[in-house]
């Protein structure tokens, strides 16, 4: 890979990592209502499992929307449905003032690496990137894809925590938490209109 496509490369994933979209703002929640401790493990989920879902894309699964193009249709919707569905419960949520007996937790790491395969922005970070820098998609050129978008990507979704946790001095009472989390929540819907 040349100098110039790896400048591409490296811009493409620091801007697609860097901006808003379902894996920031639910790490941006997380971190406002758990703080940046407990969200390791969604954080990692979430670096450890766009990483995978990016190598495993180039070497396979972008075949099967290939071959069968009604799958990825029926991936958006079920994406879409799926992430109205964890913006229902982060607006419910009532974040680290809820009792100890409360169910709302941050997602595990399982859980965040699984979510990559039902966000709509890691399939188009994935299928673009893939097509774009790894058009051959042999193993080496899929994997430096791969490594190069982890490389990147932990740092810039790490930045979403962090400015959940300062924005978490802001959120001392129940009300501005409720009204944090309704506000994250919709932004997480409106997160979903360039999938619709």
């Amino acid at each position: 890979m040349n100098f110039e496509i790896l400048s591409a490369l490296t811009i493409f994933a620091f801007v697609s990592s860097i901006t808003p979209g379902p894996n920031n703002l639910m790490l941006m929640n997380s971190g406002a209502n758990f703080g940046f401790k407990k969200t390791i493990p969604h954080l990692l989920g979430v670096g450890v499992g766009f990483t995978l879902m990016i190598a495993l894309v180039g070497l396979g699964v972008i075949k099967l929307f290939d071959s069968f193009p009604l799958s990825y249709q029926i991936l958006k919707v079920i994406s879409i449905i799926y992430l109205l569905y964890l913006a229902f419960k982060i607006a419910r949520s009532k974040g680290s003032f809820e009792q100890e007996s409360s169910s709302s937790t941050p997602f595990t790491f399982i859980q965040a690496a699984l979510f990559q395969w039902v966000n709509p922005k890691a399939w188009t970070m994935a299928l673009t990137s893939i097509s774009l820098y790894a058009p051959s998609k042999s193993f080496v050129a899929v994997m430096f894809v791969a490594i190069v978008f982890g490389l990147i990507n932990l740092p810039c979704i790490s930045s979403w925590v962090v400015l959940g946790q300062k924005i978490q001095v802001l959120l001392t009472d129940q009300k501005r938490l409720r009204a944090f989390n309704i506000t994250m929540a919709l932004l997480l819907v409106m997160s979903l209109y360039p999938a619709i």
